[in-house]
């Protein structure tokens, strides 16, 4: 699990309950009609902008950054490392009984097995580095979407709180509630963007951008097997992508 996203959802959250609790009740911002506006505007707004399969995938990518954890790029040194040692100790054909999970690991290890040349293992590099970011791009492009129409359906449950509330200036006593409930629709928008829809599009960039250096690592590793397996040149080539205060020897 990751847990730097979990605890910084967790925190805000609590941070802006806790400070609700300090100066009131919290059922002074408990309001159904304003989260009615706020949230069906939104998803309203999303499945007109998006295809309701982008929405999908989108939802099911943001639950993932809560459940998996990012591999960092010296792990993958380590194990195309490994790699380069089974290449060298038990030959190139060894690596198609190589067993993972990564399908692009897998892939790597079929290409070095049947002798592939460098161009078609950058050809291979580049369809899915342009795959994986068309995939990811869509998860980010939604939920920047979210960011954006949930403060502006907050505001139009404002203004509809004000009409309403102009509406009743023959009772003063009612103006005070009135307005604190008009402003709630831009408290529940501005909450769910700056919390949650904007964050979880900066989550989903910063993982777009781990995974495309993991298979620019991957296939580097991949050429620099075939070009000379020995494991101490490949570690110290593929070094080079992670940073110096990061750099490990682990096998």
């Amino acid at each position: 699990m990751d847990f730097a996203t979990l605890v910084g959802l967790t925190t805000g959250l609590g941070l802006v309950v806790g400070a609700i609790l300090m100066g009131g009740s919290l059922t002074q911002f408990l309001d159904a009609p304003s989260a009615m506006i706020v949230l069906g505007g939104t998803l309203a707004a999303i499945c007109v902008s998006h295809p309701v399969e982008e929405v999908i995938q989108a939802f099911n990518a943001g639950f993932k950054i809560f459940a998996s954890r990012k591999v960092a790029a010296q792990e993958v040194v380590n194990v195309m490392v490994r790699i380069a040692e089974i290449s060298r100790r038990e030959g190139l054909l060894a690596l198609e009984n190589i067993r993972t999970d990564n399908a692009v690991l897998k892939k790597a290890c079929k290409l070095i097995a049947d002798n592939a040349g460098p161009q078609i293992i950058q050809d291979t590099l580049r369809i899915e580095i342009h795959s994986l970011k068309r995939r990811h791009q869509i998860g980010e492009t939604v939920f920047r979407s979210l960011g954006t129409f949930a403060p502006a359906f907050g505001l139009i449950g404002t203004l509809i709180g004000l009409v309403l509330m102009l509406a009743r200036l023959d009772n003063p006593k009612s103006l005070g509630p009135a307005m604190a409930v008009a402003l709630l629709t831009t408290f529940y928008g501005a909450l769910l963007s700056n919390l949650f829809f904007l964050p979880v599009a900066g989550k989903l960039r910063a993982r777009t951008q781990q995974e495309v250096l993991n298979l620019e690592i991957i296939f580097e590793g991949a050429r620099c097997i075939l070009q000379n397996n020995n494991p101490l040149l490949v570690r110290d080539k593929l070094s080079s992508f992670v940073p110096p205060k990061e750099r490990t020897l682990g096998r």
